[in-house]
């Protein structure tokens, strides 16, 4: 039976990047793959999937929670490879491990793991519960040298917790971070929040508290 695997990394990590490179060398080959992302996911067009570094390919099949995959139009694929995996349901998943089963072709999934208040998305989720291959895409904190474990939210350069899980974005709105440097700014964010609240402003040349 072909494994179904998930690759998972935070943003910034070159998940779909490494993607489009695996499926660059598929197609090099001469072999069929079939690439999915989810229907909600326009940031780069309704049907491309797009590399921060600028790399892109159309995707064949998009996806909603009541999407019904073709095991027939399946047949001859090399490989399935799933972008923004954490966006997909539990359905498209359990489908997903079916096609492993049933057709015997290896399906990767690339996605996020947590969202930025460090809970499992429901497609990661049940991928860490049915995946045969549970691998990580390393990258660096972008605040210091650490690996980066968290998504961090930042809106106006202040880091947050609020708002829905699912949102769309990039460097605009998300950051790579390890978990000392999340903690410290999310922490530092509820503090300008006070402050903004509270009338109180930092001062520019010593960066001590006045009214």
């Amino acid at each position: 039976m072909a494994k179904l695997y998930f690759r998972h990394g935070t943003v910034g990590s070159a998940k779909t990047l490494n993607l489009l490179a695996v499926a660059h060398n598929y197609k090099q080959q001469g072999k069929k793959v079939c690439l999915v992302k989810p229907l909600m996911d326009i940031r780069f067009g309704k049907d491309k999937i797009r590399s921060r570094a600028g790399l892109e390919m159309l995707a064949d099949v998009l996806v909603d929670s009541s999407t019904k995959l073709n095991l027939k139009e399946l047949r001859g694929i090399s490989c399935v490879l799933v972008d923004e995996a954490q966006f997909v349901s539990e359905n498209i998943i359990d489908q997903l491990r079916d096609i492993t089963l049933r057709l015997d072709i290896p399906v990767i999934c690339y996605g996020l793991r947590t969202d930025f208040k460090s809970r499992l998305f429901e497609g990661s989720r049940r991928l860490m519960e049915l995946a045969d291959s549970i691998e990580e895409v390393k990258s660096t904190c972008y605040f210091c040298n650490k690996k980066s474990v968290m998504n961090l939210k930042h809106v106006d350069g202040v880091a947050t917790i609020d708002g829905p899980s699912i949102q769309l974005g990039c460097e605009e709105l998300f950051y790579p971070s390890c978990y000392g440097c999340y903690r410290k700014q999310i922490e530092d964010g509820k503090m300008g929040k006070i402050k903004k609240k509270i009338g109180v402003k930092s001062c520019v040349t010593c960066e001590c508290e006045e009214d």
